[in-house]
C-alpha cells in the first residue's frame, strides 16, 4: 500500500504544478492534447518504477527464513550466552532473620527480640567459565561481608576453584548460613571449639576434586585461608591456616542416601597467640525421602563430632572433644519435628557443656519459616538454663541453592 500512496502524492503534485499551464491553454486543443499525452507518460514512468521496486522487495521477503507458526519451539540462545547476560543482572534476595529467646541463662547474652541478621545475596553467571556469589549480612553489630567469591567451573582435570572470602569447609554445620539451619541456634559444639555462633568464614582459596567411584562419590577438598578467625589467627604473612576434607556420597536405595565427612584444619591459634592448633572432624548425614511422598515426609539425621588440640607453654597441650546428633522429621505438608543432643568441652580447660533441644518448624510457603525451640544446657560451672527461642525467616528476591 505504500508505494500506491506515493505514487498518488506524485500524481496530485504535478497535477498543482502544471495546474497554471493548462488554465492557459483552455482555448489551444493541441496543447491541451500534448499536456495530457506527457502526463500520460510520466505516469507510465512513475509506475514501471514503482512496479520494479516492490518486485525486488517481494523477492528480498521471499528469501528470507518464514516465521515460527504460533506455538512452535523458537530456538534459544545458548545456556552460557544466556547466563552472560546475568553479569548486568544478577540474581539478587534479601533474608531477614527474626530470634527470640525465653528464659533464664545467666551465661548468654541473646537479647529477648532482635532482627539479629539480615542477609544480601548477589550471584551471577561471570562468562562461560565462572560464577560469582556475594553475601553481605547485616547485624546489630553492623556490616559485614560474609562471603564474596568467584568459582571456576571449567578447569583441566574436573577441578573447581573457589577464590575469595567463603565459609570454611569443616564438617557440615560451620558452611551452613544462618538462615538454612535446621534450628534456631548452633550446637554446644561447634560454638565452643569451631568458631563460636557465626562458625568460620575467612580470605583465601579452594580447590576440589570430585571422585566419582562403583562406591560411592568422592569430594576432596583443600583449602588455605589468611588466618583471622576466632579458632585460627595469622600475625604474620607467612602464618597461613590450612583445611583438608574429604566427603563422600552414596544412594543406598530410591528415597535413601548417606553423607559421610572428614575434616583437618591446622593453624596459628586464636586463643595462644604463639602457638599452632588443630580441628579434627567428622560428620555424618543420613537422608531419607520416599519419592512419592516427597512433599509429605522426609527424615533426616545428623551427626557430627570435633576434636581440638591447643598448644600451650612448656610444651603443653590441651586436648578437647564434643559432638552433637539430631533427627528432624517432617510429618505433615509444612510442618517438621525434631530434636537434637549436644555434648562439648572448651579448649582451654577441662569443664564440658550438656544439653538437649525439641523444635517445631512450620514453612507458610518456600520464602518463609517460622520456628520454636526449647533449650535446656547444662554448662560446665553448673548452672542449668531453660529457655525457649523463637525464629522467623522472611526472604524476597532469587536466592541460589545452597550446596547440598
Amino acid at each position: 500500500m505504500q508505494p500506491i500512496r506515493l505514487l498518488y502524492v506524485c500524481l496530485v503534485t504535478a497535477f498543482c504544478l502544471t495546474a497554471p499551464a493548462v488554465a492557459s491553454a483552455q482555448d489551444d486543443p493541441q496543447a491541451l492534447r500534448k499536456e495530457v499525452d506527457q502526463l500520460k507518460a510520466d505516469f507510465e514512468t512513475l509506475r514501471q518504477g514503482y512496479a520494479e521496486r516492490l518486485a525486488a522487495l517481494e523477492a528480498r521477503l521471499a528469501a528470507m527464513p518464514a516465521a515460527a507458526p504460533e506455538g512452535a519451539q523458537v530456538p534459544q540462545a545458548p545456556a552460557a550466552a544466556a547466563g552472560s547476560s546475568k553479569v548486568f543482572n544478577p540474581d539478587i534476595s534479601v533474608i531477614g532473620n527474626f530470634a527470640g529467646a525465653a528464659g533464664d541463662n545467666p551465661l548468654s547474652d541473646q537479647p529477648a527480640l532482635s532482627l539479629s541478621e539480615v542477609e544480601a545475596a548477589f550471584q551471577a553467571v561471570v562468562d562461560p567459565y565462572a560464577r560469582a556469589d556475594f553475601f553481605l549480612s547485616a547485624s546489630p553489630e553492623g556490616l559485614e561481608v560474609e562471603e564474596a567469591n568467584i568459582t571456576f567451573t571449567s578447569l583441566p582435570a574436573g577441578l573447581l576453584l573457589k577464590v575469595g572470602k567463603m565459609r570454611a569447609q569443616f564438617g557440615k554445620v560451620n558452611a551452613m548460613h544462618t538462615h538454612i539451619l535446621p534450628w534456631t541456634d548452633r550446637p554446644l559444639v561447634l560454638h565452643n571449639l569451631f568458631g563460636g555462633d557465626e562458625g568460620v568464614s575467612d580470605s583465601g582459596a579452594s580447590l576440589s576434586k570430585l571422585i566419582p567411584n562403583r562406591f560411592m562419590f568422592l569430594d576432596a577438598i583443600g583449602e588455605v585461608y589468611l588466618g583471622a578467625s576466632d579458632v585460627f589467627h595469622s600475625e604474620a604473612r607467612s602464618e597461613l591456616n590450612y583445611l583438608g576434607r574429604l566427603r563422600g556420597y552414596r544412594d543406598l536405595t530410591e528415597g535413601t542416601n548417606l553423607d559421610l565427612g572428614v575434616s583437618f584444619a591446622h593453624g596459628p591459634s586464636a586463643l595462644s597467640p604463639g602457638f599452632d592448633a588443630q580441628r579434627i572432624g567428622m560428620d555424618a548425614t543420613f537422608r531419607y525421602r520416599p519419592l512419592r511422598r516427597a512433599i509429605y515426609r522426609q527424615l533426616v539425621g545428623r551427626a557430627e563430632g570435633v576434636w581440638s588440640r591447643e598448644e600451650l607453654v612448656s610444651g603443653l597441650q590441651q586436648h578437647s572433644s564434643g559432638f552433637y546428633g539430631s533427627v528432624d522429621y517432617q510429618f505433615a505438608r509444612r510442618w517438621f519435628a525434631g530434636v537434637r543432643g549436644d555434648r562439648s568441652g572448651r579448649p582451654l580447660d577441662d569443664l564440658h557443656d550438656s544439653g538437649g533441644s525439641l523444635s517445631l518448624t512450620f514453612r507458610p510457603s518456600e520464602f518463609s519459616l517460622i520456628r520454636g525451640q526449647y533449650r535446656r544446657t547444662h554448662y560446665g560451672e553448673d548452672v542449668t538454663a531453660d529457655e525457649l527461642l523463637f525464629q522467623l525467616n522472611f526472604s524476597i528476591g532469587a536466592h541460589g541453592a545452597h550446596p547440598f
